[in-house]
């Protein structure tokens, strides 16, 4: 008897598009099956994986040696914070999903009140101790909120795809953000021209750890009927071009296992990214999305 597999969004049933692998990690060579929605066309993994904690190995976090290091590395992650500027020029700001704290470091020195929550203790231990930012240690972002107060901005870059549940998670984020707060939302885009054309060879896939590839509308409406104006939809920011040379280089160089095959893929992939700039500049088609809403009220 065929599984009937409904929508986690919308509820209505979805078809299978496509099996896909740990081509990103190689961690095991288990196939992944990822549905798509008839009706608002999400795109989830089901079944989640129990054991998915082992998809996220040590070295998934490369942490710095020193502030220092941070300080540099966290250069790239400037734009975050003058698009955020733009909104909102101070006050509390909450990181979930940190990682090493490039971003959440260059928030604090921008002069934001700064904090984060992060499951890996590591990332944790060196927010906490070398950036002096405080970091709530856990893997259950609502029960974590629980924990602070609220917020002008709540920030998730590439976070939400990796969220089991993320529509209750943006529902308690809402409940802490403050009148007049604006949330943060980084994703991969389900829409861009690179997904077209690699479908589930695509690096920002990277099954199992995205465990959903949300459509720019469905956020949006989502956050219309949570009471959210949009502030900003971008698919060709600073960030969302970066992330498009990342998908070439690393989708083609993943179709090798040989270190030196990569590395010419790699090459490859970066001369195509170069070629299909012009394209993925136009509005949607780049391979990550930044939104940004803003909630009602005044603070």
């Amino acid at each position: 008897m065929k599984t009937i597999v409904c929508c986690p969004y919308c509820g209505r049933k979805a078809a299978l598009k496509f099996p896909a692998k740990d081509l990103n990690r190689r961690i095991s060579k288990e196939r992944f099956n990822y549905h798509r929605c008839s009706s608002c066309s999400l795109i989830f993994l089901c079944p989640i994986p129990r054991n998915l904690g082992d998809y996220y190995p040590a070295t998934y976090y490369c942490l710095p040696s020193t502030l220092e290091e941070l300080a540099k590395g966290a250069e790239a992650e400037r734009y975050k914070v003058d698009i955020i500027r733009r909104f909102v020029a101070r006050g509390r700001l909450l990181e979930i999903g940190p990682g090493t704290g490039g971003f959440a470091y260059l928030s604090k020195e921008a002069g934001f009140e700064v904090e984060t929550i992060e499951m890996n203790r590591r990332c944790c231990l060196f927010i906490r101790e070398v950036l002096r930012i405080p970091a709530i240690e856990s893997d259950d972002t609502i029960n974590a909120l629980k924990q602070t107060a609220r917020f002008n901005v709540i920030a998730l870059w590439h976070v939400i795809e990796h969220l089991p549940n993320p529509w209750a998670t943006l529902d308690a984020i809402i409940e802490h953000l403050l009148p007049g707060g604006v949330l943060v939302l980084a994703a991969p885009n389900p829409g861009a021209l690179q997904f077209r054309l690699l479908g589930r060879f695509w690096t920002h896939i990277d099954a199992p750890r995205h465990l959903q590839l949300i459509p720019t509308h469905v956020l949006t409406e989502s956050m219309h009927a949570r009471r959210l104006k949009t502030l900003l939809t971008s698919t060709n920011d600073e960030g969302c071009r970066g992330w498009n040379h990342f998908g070439w280089t690393f989708s083609l160089a993943n179709c090798s296992s040989s270190p030196f095959v990569k590395t010419q893929l790699g090459v490859f992939g970066g001369i195509v990214a170069k070629i299909l700039e012009p394209l993925e500049c136009k509005n949607g088609l780049g391979s990550t999305y930044t939104l940004l809403f803003q909630k009602e009220g005044v603070s």
